[in-house]
């Protein structure tokens, strides 16, 4: 028999790599323009549960042995994705958008530099991250796959396009499909990025990767329901940001529209759909799922 798959070490180790993988790829903030590098190293490696570059991790599991090509492009995915997201929470804390003072437990970037900064950290985490894809030492077809995938999850039709009908959402009420759709653009799209690009990585083929399209579907959603559920239920410091703020701005979440019991049930429903999609990839998967489990369970 097998060592059995041990998920907390597992956590450990890939975490710990992540952050080793963005101290490796991100600019010195000894390189001009200083003050920028500094904050955007303070954006992008200020904490947060890293869960964007684990799934690149446990997808690229799914594949053949591990190889330097494959390492390559999986440290590249995953730093890469993590600055998407950085940069999105620096944008979204602005006081044009959330208007938000906390970010994983410490003033956001605006509050700690100053607005202007905060915009450009955005603005440079995000072609960072294209430009880390594009130079990774792997497969050419595998670098353009993921710049691609990458580029239409973050753009008008995913996180930017979901983020967009979030703020034109105010004070409105939208039906639980409006919701949905929103949510698949605003935090699934990247969720599901990371997956994918886990599974280019590996050369999963077109089958293995749609049936990888059916966790990630089912896992971005139950992530934005629990996100809804611990905003209404969890303190500040619990967060590591401002809890309360969805219902103080008045924007329509799971647990307005169809009440805490049924987000809570939802939520394990699409919990139990992901990690089922998973059956064809055998022990491989089990990172995969296990994440599945730390997505729902979280706050607990």
């Amino acid at each position: 028999m097998g060592t059995p798959f041990q998920f907390q070490e597992w956590i450990t180790a890939h975490s710990e790599h992540t952050e080793s993988a963005l101290d490796r790829l991100l600019d010195s903030a000894q390189v001009t323009p200083q003050r920028l590098h500094e904050a955007m190293r303070y954006a992008a490696q200020g904490g947060g549960k890293r869960i964007r570059p684990l799934l690149v991790y446990a997808a690229g599991e799914l594949g053949d042995q591990s190889s330097q090509e494959k390492n390559a492009a999986l440290d590249a995915a995953a730093v890469a994705i993590e600055c998407i997201h950085a940069y999105s929470l620096v944008h979204d804390d602005l006081p044009c958008m959330d208007d938000d003072d906390l970010r994983r437990g410490r003033p956001t970037v605006h509050k700690a530099f100053d607005e202007a900064t905060a915009l450009l950290v955005g603005d440079a985490l995000q072609t960072r991250a294209f430009e880390i894809l594009a130079t990774a030492q792997c497969d050419m077809n595998n670098r353009l796959h993921m710049i691609s995938v990458l580029a239409a999850a973050s753009g008008s039709r995913g996180m930017a396009g979901g983020q967009a009908i979030d703020l034109e959402s105010v004070g409105k009420k939208l039906d639980l499909a409006g919701l949905q759709q929103m949510h698949a653009m605003k935090t699934g799209a990247l969720l599901s990025c990371a997956v994918e690009l886990g599974g280019i990585a590996a050369d999963l083929n077109a089958n293995q990767l749609a049936q990888l399209q059916k966790y990630s579907k089912a896992l971005g959603l139950a992530f934005q329901i629990v996100d809804d559920v611990l905003d209404a239920t969890a303190d500040s410091q619990t967060l590591g940001k401002t809890a309360g703020k969805d219902a103080a701005n008045d924007k329509p979440t799971y647990v307005t529209l169809m009440g805490l019991d049924y987000a809570q049930k939802q939520a394990k429903e699409l919990q139990e759909t992901a990690i089922s999609s998973l059956d064809g990839f055998g022990d491989q998967a089990q990172a995969l799922k296990d994440l599945a489990l730390l997505v729902v369970n979280r706050g607990k």
